[in-house]
C-alpha cells in the first residue's frame, strides 16, 4: 500500500470517479468505505494524515450521549446507540465494552440515575452492551478504588463502548483501499471544476509530499473535510456564510492509578454543565472534557490554562489522589464543527448546539456532510452515499456496512498486549521481528513499541511522517508525550529507510516533532 502508487494512479486516470472525496477524518473515510463497498470508483484526498485533526483528538468513546438523553434529543441516542453495537460487532479488535460509575453523593442520585440510564439501555434494544444496575457503597469502592469515599452512598454501573479512533480510521483506510479506493494523505484540494453549466465536475489536487498539481474528474464531489468545511464550500460560493463554527474540547492523560480499577467514571454535571469522563485507555486514564468557543479552525489546537485546570480541579473532587500539573503525561485539544448560529447571539453556548450529522447540497452539486460524532460515522457515511445517487443519478447499490467487518477484525482479541490494536494484522507484525531481529528491538525500554510497529506503519498504513507513526499509529504521543520525543531520533531512523530519505529529511523531521510536541507537554 504505497502512497507514490496511488498518486500514479490519480495522475494517470483519465475516467471520471464516481466519487471524490475530500476529508479523510472519521466521515470522509466512512463515505469512501461506503461507496467503494458498494462497487462505485472512488477516490478519498486528506491534506495532512488521516485522522490528523478531530478524529484523534476525541475521548475514546463510542457512545450513544447520556448527555444527549437529558437534553431529550432521544432519536439521536437510538441512532447512535443502535451504530455503536454495528461498530463493536465489526471491529471487535478495537472496539469493547466499558463498564462506568456514577459516584452518588445524594439520597436521590441512586434511584435519579438509575431509572435513566435503564431507558438508556431500553434504548439500545438488542444491541446493548449490558444492563443498568444500583451498586452498594462498598463496590463501588471495590471497582473504583480511587473515587472520594467521603459521603459517598453508593453508585450507579451502567456500559458505553471504547475504542481507538485513529487506529479505526487507519484501518477503515485500508478496509477502503480493499474495497478498490484511491486513498491518499499528503493532497490538497486547492479549487474546485465546473461544466459550463456551473456543475462541478471535479477538482484540482496539490501533491504537498513530491510537489506539483493535477486534476480530477468525478460524478459526485464530497465534502467531508469536519472543521474545514467552509473552505471548500468557499471554493464553490466565496459569498456563501459560515456553515460550522468551533468548539475546543481539551482531555489530559494520567497514570492508570488515579482511578485504581478498570471502571470508567462519570459525572453527570460539572460546573459548567457538561459532563466529565475518567476512562482508562491503554494503560492510562483519559480526562476530559471541556467545551469552549473559539473564533478559527487550525490543525494543531493547544489546550488553554483555564481548560487544563478545570479538568484537573473537577477530576480533583472525585478522585482521593487529586491530579497535579505534574501529573499529566499528555494534554491534547480537538476542534469541534458545530452548527454556526443563524443569528449572532452571546447566548448560545457550544453545549447546546446539535451534535447531529447534516447533508447540504449546493447549486452546483457540492454535497457537505457535517457535524456528528465518531459513534455515527457509519450512518453519516450511508445517508451521504444515498442523497448523492439520487442527485447524481447513479445505479442504486444497497448499503452494505451494517455487517461488513472493518479491516483487522479479530474476535475476542488478548488486550494484555498492545499490539491487540493490530488485530488480524498482529501475526505480520510478528513475523517482521522473527524475519528480522533488529525489527524486534524496542522504541523506549519503559514500552513494548517496536520497530516492527514502524516499519509496518510505512509499509501497510502510509505513514508519512514520524509524527504520523508516534501520534496516529503507535499513540504513544498521546500516552506520553515526552516519551515521544525520546522515541523519535529511532522512529526517524527506520522511517528514513523504509521511505528512502536523506539525512536532511531526518533532521527536518526531528525539528518538526520536537515543535509539535511542545503542545502535548505541560
Amino acid at each position: 500500500m504505497k502512497r507514490e502508487d496511488f498518486i500514479e494512479q490519480l495522475k494517470n486516470s483519465k475516467d471520471e470517479w464516481d466519487f471524490i472525496v475530500i476529508g479523510g477524518g472519521a466521515t470522509g473515510l466512512g463515505v469512501a468505505v461506503d461507496a467503494a463497498s458498494r462497487g462505485y470508483k472512488t477516490v478519498l484526498l486528506e491534506q495532512s494524515d488521516f485522522a490528523k485533526a478531530t478524529s484523534s483528538r476525541s475521548t475514546k468513546l463510542v457512545h450513544g450521549g447520556v448527555r444527549y438523553l437529558q437534553n431529550g434529543d432521544v432519536s439521536l441516542v437510538v441512532e447512535a446507540l443502535r451504530e455503536r453495537g454495528y461498530l463493536k460487532r465489526n471491529a471487535p479488535h478495537l472496539v469493547k465494552d466499558q463498564c462506568f460509575i456514577i459516584g452518588n453523593y445524594l439520597w436521590w442520585e441512586k434511584p435519579f440515575y438509575t431509572i435513566g440510564l435503564t431507558f438508556y439501555d431500553l434504548l439500545a434494544g438488542t444491541l446493548g452492551f449490558g444492563r443498568s444496575l444500583p451498586v452498594s457503597r462498598k463496590s463501588t469502592i471495590k471497582r473504583i478504588p480511587g473515587i472520594v469515599q467521603k459521603n459517598l452512598k453508593g453508585g450507579v454501573m451502567y456500559h458505553d463502548g471504547q475504542f481507538d479512533d485513529s487506529r479505526l480510521a487507519i484501518n477503515l483506510m485500508q478496509t477502503a483501499v480493499e474495497k478498490g479506493a484511491a486513498i491518499v494523505n499528503y493532497v490538497g484540494v486547492t479549487g474546485l471544476l465546473k461544466d459550463s453549466n456551473g456543475k462541478i465536475d471535479g477538482v484540482t489536487v496539490e501533491d504537498k509530499m513530491a510537489g506539483g498539481s493535477f486534476e480530477l474528474k468525478g460524478h459526485c464531489v464530497i465534502n467531508a473535510t469536519g472543521i474545514f468545511v467552509d473552505n471548500i464550500i468557499k471554493m464553490d460560493n466565496p459569498e456563501k456564510r459560515p456553515l460550522v463554527m468551533p468548539s475546543q474540547g481539551v482531555h489530559i492523560v494520567v497514570d492508570k492509578s488515579f482511578l485504581g480499577g478498570d471502571d470508567a467514571i462519570m459525572v453527570p454535571k460539572t460546573s459548567d454543565g457538561r459532563v466529565m469522563f475518567g476512562v482508562p485507555w491503554h494503560d492510562r486514564v483519559i480526562l476530559g472534557t471541556t467545551d469552549v468557543p473559539m473564533k478559527k479552525f487550525v490543525l494543531e489546537p493547544k489546550a488553554l490554562d483555564e481548560e487544563i485546570d478545570f479538568i484537573l480541579e473537577t477530576a480533583g473532587r472525585y478522585l482521593t489522589k487529586k491530579p497535579q500539573r505534574k501529573d499529566v503525561l499528555c494534554v491534547y485539544a480537538g476542534l469541534r464543527p458545530l452548527a454556526a448560529p443563524t443569528k449572532t447571539s452571546e447566548e448560545t453556548k457550544t453545549k447546546e448546539l446539535s451534535r447531529s450529522h447534516k447533508l447540504i447540497v449546493s447549486p452546483s452539486g457540492l454535497i457537505t456532510i457535517t457535524g456528528g460524532k465518531w459513534t455515527t460515522y457509519r450512518k453519516m457515511a450511508e445517508d451521504t452515499v444515498n442523497l448523492a445517487i439520487k442527485k447524481d443519478g447513479l445505479e442504486n447499490r444497497k448499503c452494505i456496512t451494517k455487517t461488513m467487518k472493518i479491516h483487522g477484525y479479530k474476535e475476542n482479541p488478548d488486550r494484555s498486549n498492545w499490539i491487540y490494536v493490530y488485530g488480524s494484522d498482529q501475526d505480520e507484525i510478528i513475523n517482521l521481528q522473527k524475519e528480522n531481529p533488529a525489527f524486534a528491538e524496542k522504541l523506549d525500554k519503559n514500552f513494548d513499541f517496536t520497530v516492527a510497529e514502524v516499519v509496518w506503519a510505512a509499509r501497510k498504513e502510509m505513514a508519512q511522517t514520524v509524527e504520523d507513526v508516534l501520534a496516529r499509529r503507535i499513540r504513544v504521543l498521546y500516552l506520553d508525550a515526552k516519551a515521544s520525543v525520546r522515541m523519535a531520533p529511532k522512529v526517524v531512523s527506520v522511517l528514513a529507510k523504509e521511505l528512502k530519505k536523506d539525512k536532511n529529511w531526518e533532521e527536518q523531521q526531528i525539528r518538526d516533532y520536537t515543535e509539535i510536541s511542545k503542545a502535548y507537554i505541560i
